[in-house]
């Protein structure tokens, strides 16, 4: 069998750069121990990857303090944390048709036990969300406005800057889920107006699964929702409130940290335009593709401005689920299909009820002939009759 083709790098790209998989290795061999917690050696040393990975991403971001760079598993983790720890009895929240469900659903909840009111902008028929629509949905009582830089279906970039400027002149926090974006697209906290920015670390961060996390700017009034040891101040009856405690509690996942570290840091050697610009060329030449093939419907802007290289489409007559299935068995490709874990961009889109698209998503590591060879798989499927 040939080797695989990887096209679904928005669940988690793969595969990662050698230099993660060989740090992970050396460093859990050399210093897998709990940081912070003792004075020998091996702690400290891990202790002083914690907080390198902490500076490097607080520095991406163009935060000011890598204290408030907090781990946890992933951005779901990372999203319960911030809109529980912020949302209060009474408050409004807006947010967008196009979130995943680590934003819908704990939004969800608080409304369904009555703690907030909720509203969900929509987007144009290209997969942008007017800001102005954003600006008119704010009222007196808005707390937060939570946007996905990036979708995880369509692939649009949204004007983070221009939400953000509204937001500041609304008093309004302004929360960004950087998914699909952080690593791939610049992001700078302070000219965008970004209150939380929240990241996970297996996607265009190249490290592995199970790290993630959250830059919180100063004064923001979040409570923390779990508690636990710390190794700092173990007399105190209460859970620290200072950074990155409030956020953080128990053990790290240590190596995880040790894997995002090395996956940054490729990513900087690389260049954020640089790799964005190569994935973004195979993402167009796929559209283009697929889009010349009868009976192949896309949705996905029809340009590489403020877009990532993610593209939804499906073939009349089949179902999305039996695409995907052809791909992997017949041509062994890697996609993803159904509703991707974010239902209103399907009704969006117009797809809830054909069971959601195919989707392709294009990597650091893919070539030129995957694109072709996804493109030959796509038009041979389409060609059957059925």
């Amino acid at each position: 069998m040939s080797k695989q083709i990887y096209l679904d790098n928005s669940a988690t790209t793969f595969p990662k750069p050698e230099e993660v998989y060989k740090f992970m290795d050396y460093f859990y061999r050399n210093h897998g121990v709990s940081p912070g917690r003792s004075g020998f050696d091996a702690a400290i040393e891990a202790e002083e990857v914690v907080m390198g990975t902490r500076k490097l991403l607080t520095e991406l971001f163009n935060g000011d303090n890598s204290d408030h760079l907090t781990f946890s598993y992933n951005a779901s983790d990372s999203l319960n944390m911030i809109i529980n720890g912020l949302a209060e009895k009474g408050d409004h929240v807006i947010t967008t048709m196009l979130e995943h469900n680590s934003v819908l659903r704990p939004l969800h909840h608080l409304v369904l036990d009555g703690t907030i009111e909720l509203d969900h902008v929509a987007f144009d028929k290209y997969g942008y969300v007017d800001p102005n629509d954003i600006k008119k949905a704010i009222k007196k009582n808005t707390k937060m406005v939570i946007v996905n830089h990036s979708s995880n279906i369509i692939g649009t970039v949204q004007a983070a800057a221009e939400i953000g400027k509204i937001c500041k002149e609304a008093g309004v926090y302004f929360i960004v889920d950087a998914s699909q974006s952080a690593g791939i697209i610049p992001i700078d906290m302070k000219a965008m107006n970004i209150d939380i920015l929240v990241f996970t670390g297996h996607k265009c961060l190249m490290g592995p699964t199970g790290i993630g996390g959250s830059y919180v700017m100063e004064k923001i009034p979040i409570k923390g929702t779990r508690f636990g040891g710390t190794g700092v101040r173990s007399a105190q009856e209460t859970h620290l409130e200072q950074f990155p405690y409030r956020l953080e509690c128990g053990t790290l996942n240590l190596v995880g940290v040790a894997g995002l570290n090395a996956g940054v840091k490729w990513v900087l050697e690389q260049g954020i335009e640089k790799l964005h610009h190569q994935e973004i060329m195979l993402w167009d030449k796929l559209r283009k593709g697929l889009q010349n093939i009868e009976n192949v419907t896309t949705y996905c802007a029809d340009s590489i401005e403020n877009q990532n290289a993610v593209l939804s489409f499906n073939i009349k007559g089949f179902e999305a689920g039996d695409v995907g299935m052809m791909l992997d068995v017949d041509y062994n490709i890697a996609s993803r299909t159904g509703l991707q874990c974010a239902p209103k961009v399907h009704e969006g889109i117009g797809t809830s009820n054909m069971h959601g698209t195919c989707r392709l998503s294009v990597g650091a590591f893919n070539t030129d002939e995957h694109i072709d060879a996804a493109i030959e798989a796509v038009e041979d499927i389409a060609s059957i009759r059925k």
